[in-house]
């Protein structure tokens, strides 16, 4: 097999043994609030499904609990009867026809529930949390290893290639490995050799329940951000033990969810917390992931070439853009619908326990409801550039006002369909208000969505109309008008907002 031109190390195949995986690329683990809706297995099927048709190396579920206790909130999704098994079956059987493979995450939130029965290693209220936890006793313990246990068989039996125990960002797993959370003074707690007992049951038993030609990937916190975190010397002789006791692959976690310190916001730069699990590499011969804030083939290929893991982790950027691995095989990073970072449309929908979107592709986790209009092949003319099942829009002319995202989307959306689209901006350039927001210190990344559209613009031969406004004269020519104009600045009714000292953000940023 020739090495990729652009990324070499990104689609070299990695050999697990049992499974080859075609490329360094992981559809890291998301809660996209399918998971609890009615009908969501078929929805999530379909969401899993249009990223592994995207090339994803491996996919990974968001997170599900291995018992009651274990959910992050009330009706929370659990892997804990055959019946539960029975529902998740639609998933891997949709990842497979499409050539993927998915592992299901294992998560128990630990004092982290939102619920009024979590459970902790001690009774500890997290920072973050609604409700005070009750400590597990010496049976729930044991109860709790059998309940992992369990989900991952399950997990077998639903059709998933393999697991992902999470064990950071401050989960159960976690609560018992750092002292802070662990005040036990039973063989579950004390010294950091006792504290390390229940992952390790856990992945043992695990093993040998499952076999060895399933997956086992152990999602492991290099990086706690905590005060009373694991130290490196711990976390380099967990990563050991994790391997010894079964784990195939070891992902990388960063930051407990109660930390102060930004993780995946825009402003952290690209791949910056990559140098975390280089100082892991050589310690194990497991691979390893890195993982937060890639959004780029380039930035993995970089990292990949730097040493500092075996696989990149990317998860939200597969919300913006299912397709991206596979554009990046062949050489089409330029039409990558980047992630932004933003949290506007995945993050803060999910808190608010709404399902999970994206603000540059409103289709993500609406598979169903919004059937995509495949990009044409860069060798076909113009003329022939469309949507599948017919081109309803050919012969159309149809005049976009607008040259902000709506506008921008609007235009493509119709010469997909195989209008002749031409868009009206007064502006001088493209982009509305994302202009404005990529000049705010931290959020440079707007800039990739205005790029994205103005690639996808010219290749689909729109024609873009600068500096000019759009009038009763000039679009009376066309078929259809899309007004987009975009939005103006609030007015707040504040006493004193009218003095002339006062400025809007528009006038700031200007």
């Amino acid at each position: 097999m020739n090495a990729h031109p652009l990324y070499p190390r990104v689609f070299q195949p990695l050999d697990l043994g049992f499974m080859t995986l075609p490329n360094r690329i992981l559809m890291g683990s998301m809660h996209t609030g399918l998971e609890e809706e009615k009908g969501g297995m078929e929805k999530l099927a379909r969401f899993y499904a249009e990223r592994a048709a995207g090339e994803a190396g491996l996919l990974v579920t968001g997170g599900i609990a291995p018992n009651r206790a274990g959910v992050v909130a009330w009706g929370g999704s659990r892997m804990s009867s055959h019946r539960h098994a029975s529902h998740h079956r639609v998933i891997p059987k949709a990842v497979h026809a499409e050539g993927g493979k998915i592992v299901m995450q294992i998560l128990h939130a630990g004092r982290y529930a939102y619920t009024p029965f979590c459970v902790a290693p001690s009774a500890l209220k997290a920072p973050i949390g609604r409700f005070k936890p009750r400590a597990l006793s010496a049976r729930g313990v044991e109860r709790t290893i059998r309940d992992f246990v369990h989900s991952a068989v399950l997990a077998r039996e639903a059709g998933y290639d393999g697991v992902e125990v999470m064990g950071s960002e401050g989960y159960l797993i976690n609560q018992f490995l750092a002292s802070e959370t662990n005040l036990r003074a039973d063989q579950w707690g004390g010294d950091f050799e006792r504290r390390c007992r229940f992952p390790e049951a856990i992945l043992s038993r695990m093993r040998e329940a499952v076999g060895e030609d399933f997956l086992i990937m152990y999602r492991l916190s290099m990086l706690d951000l905590v005060a009373g975190g694991s130290n490196w010397e711990e976390i380099e002789r967990l990563a050991q033990r994790v391997e010894h006791v079964g784990a195939n692959i070891i992902n990388t976690g960063i930051g407990w969810h109660e930390a102060r310190i930004p993780t995946i916001a825009t402003m952290v730069p690209r791949g910056g917390f990559r140098f975390v699990t280089k100082k892991l590499m050589g310690a194990v011969n497991v691979p390893l992931v890195t993982t937060n804030r890639f959004n780029d083939p380039a930035t993995c290929e970089e990292a990949l070439a730097e040493g500092c893991a075996d696989m990149i982790s990317m998860a939200r950027p597969f919300l913006a853009d299912p397709h991206l691995v596979k554009k990046a095989r062949l050489s089409r990073a330029k039409d990558i619908n980047t992630c932004i970072g933003c949290n506007q449309a995945c993050l803060d929908h999910v808190f608010k326990r709404k399902v999970s979107s994206c603000l540059v592709n409103p289709r993500a986790c609406h598979e169903g409801d919004f059937p995509v209009i495949p990009r044409p092949e860069i060798s076909q003319s113009v003329a022939d550039r469309g949507g599948k099942g017919g081109m309803q829009l050919v012969g159309r002319r149809i005049a976009v006002v607008g040259g902000g995202p709506a506008g921008m989307s609007a235009a493509l959306g119709r010469a997909r369909l195989g209008a002749e689209v031409v868009l009206f901006e007064r502006q001088a350039e493209l982009g509305g208000q994302f202009l404005l927001a990529q000049r705010i210190p931290g959020k440079f990344e707007f800039n990739e969505t205005i790029r994205y559209f103005q690639t996808q613009l010219s290749y689909l031969g729109v024609e873009v109309r600068l500096g000019v406004a759009a009038t009763t004269n000039n679009v009376a020519e066309f078929d259809e008008v899309v007004v987009a104009t975009g939005v103006r600045p609030r007015k707040l009714d504040i006493p004193g907002s009218d003095r002339p000292e006062v400025v809007s953000y528009v006038d700031v940023l200007n």
